[in-house]
């Protein structure tokens, strides 16, 4: 019977250990996403029943944040809220998020006003497995754009094909 080494039991314990914290961090963020959409909805019903939208935006967002700021620490700034308000806009259904992206990653594509265009960078950075700092590299040197200009009418519909459906595999 053959003896097995310390260093074999650490190198698969490592494999064990290593799998369950990626494991636990894509969960984590797939909470997040669905809780910071759920905040947006709450902000986007609540803003329906308000009289004067454009005083709620101002007012309320800045009494939420500081509201959920004491409460909750740190990540409920204004601008963050408005950014759960438009990620739920953005996406109104929850369940094509991809747990791939994260937060930031979200927060780049919602700055993308071209539904196609954040559609294609969406599908692109989790295809190729993009950092924010690559996504936002790809969105600045506009990849999106380029490549609609290369190669004429054909390649205009395979990029469009691209934003609408991702790369398909056979």
């Amino acid at each position: 019977m053959e003896r097995i080494t310390t260093e074999t039991l650490v190198t698969e314990i490592r494999t064990v250990l290593q799998n369950a914290r990626n494991n636990a961090a894509r969960q984590v963020n797939s909470e997040l996403l669905a809780a910071y959409w759920n905040i947006g909805r709450i902000i986007c019903e609540h803003e329906q029943t308000v009289p004067d939208r454009a005083d709620y935006g101002k007012r309320t967002l800045k009494e939420l944040s500081r509201a959920l700021t004491k409460e909750f620490g740190k990540g409920f700034s204004r601008s963050n809220l408005q950014n759960m308000r438009l990620f739920y806009l953005g996406y109104q259904n929850c369940q094509t998020l991809s747990g791939k992206l994260s937060w930031s990653h979200y927060c780049e594509l919602l700055s993308i006003s071209d539904a196609n265009k954040r559609s294609f960078y969406e599908k692109e950075a989790v295809n190729s497995n993009w950092s924010v700092r690559e996504l936002k590299r790809q969105i600045d040197s506009s990849l999106y754009e380029r490549l609609l200009l290369s190669n004429g009418d054909a390649n205009k519909e395979k990029v469009l094909s691209l934003a609408q459906k991702g790369i398909e595999i056979n």
